[in-house]
């Protein structure tokens, strides 16, 4: 597929792709309750189940996470959603997908983000599917780790950005792409493979930037306590599972959520080059 600029969706585009990443929240949920798997809603979906009873209106994506060995456990029995509706694509099941997180795909559909044109993966409207990990417990090992993380992050990037930056990015992203991937996987697992479900530590995205607000305390991250109790909200007519201390944790991700953004901050910043829904209506940006 050609490189091309792409644009933001229209209000009723928006909408429909809401509506197709519910089905698969939906689907997601009934497989984790079979094979008792916890998770919650996370970030601007669980802020949409609490201050909207759904999507936020103006937001194109959705959010779950899961501590590491439910991430695990899920990764074996994914085999089990529903073919018709979606798919899960991680590393593991598919080489070419570069990311240190799993999604859940939309059978049927095409989703390609702008800048990731060259990208080998399969695609799909999508959901992102979100392993959390412990942290040290000091600030120097929190620090190790941020950094050790961020070079794993661009390394993986690099082999997205060596077509799509520009400049000194580029030069730097195609220096970075030389290092195989395979080894760039194996020096995450040097972190994964210390979680466990049972330990007090904090836990993050490994392969997501902290935000300011994730850094202000002293003990980084977010407490396990997020995942491990957790209550049902209402989410588009559905029921589906969040911290059970949700204004804790949304206070950590956005401070004073209950206030609206000015009209002219509510969008977001995703933009797709093409796009495919399951009724095989596209929506193309040339």
């Amino acid at each position: 597929m050609k490189n091309c600029e792409s644009r933001k969706m229209t209000p009723d585009q928006l909408r429909k792709m809401q509506l197709t990443e519910l089905e698969m929240l939906v689907e997601f949920d009934r497989v984790c309750r079979k094979y008792n798997i916890k998770y919650i809603i996370g970030y601007g979906t669980l802020l949409g189940a609490v201050r909207h009873k759904g999507f936020i209106p103006w937001d194109d994506d959705a959010d779950v996470e899961m501590l590491r060995e439910d991430y695990e456990k899920f990764k074996r029995i994914a085999n089990d959603l529903d073919e018709d509706i979606c798919y899960f694509q991680c590393h593991d099941n598919d080489p070419e997908y570069l990311w240190g997180y799993g999604k859940l795909r939309h059978t049927n559909t095409v989703c390609v983000r702008g800048g990731q044109e060259h990208a080998k993966w399969r695609t799909g409207i999508f959901i992102d599917v979100f392993p959390v990990d412990d942290i040290p417990k000091s600030m120097f090992g929190q620090i190790i780790q941020d950094v050790y993380c961020f070079f794993i992050r661009k390394i993986l990037y690099s082999h997205i950005g060596k077509y799509s930056a520009k400049g000194i990015k580029k030069v730097t992203y195609s220096i970075l792409a030389k290092i195989p991937v395979e080894r760039a996987y194996r020096y995450l697992k040097k972190y994964i493979s210390k979680s466990k479900n049972t330990s007090d530590n904090n836990v993050r995205i490994l392969m997501f930037p902290l935000s300011k607000k994730q850094k202000e305390d002293e003990y980084w991250g977010f407490s396990k306590n997020f995942y491990l109790e957790r209550e049902l909200y209402e989410f588009e007519g559905y029921k589906l599972f969040g911290p059970k201390d949700y204004d804790d944790y949304l206070r950590k991700c956005y401070g004073d959520y209950m206030v609206l953004p000015p009209k002219d901050k509510r969008s977001k910043s995703s933009y797709y080059s093409y796009v495919r829904f399951t009724d095989g209506k596209t929506i193309i940006h040339k």
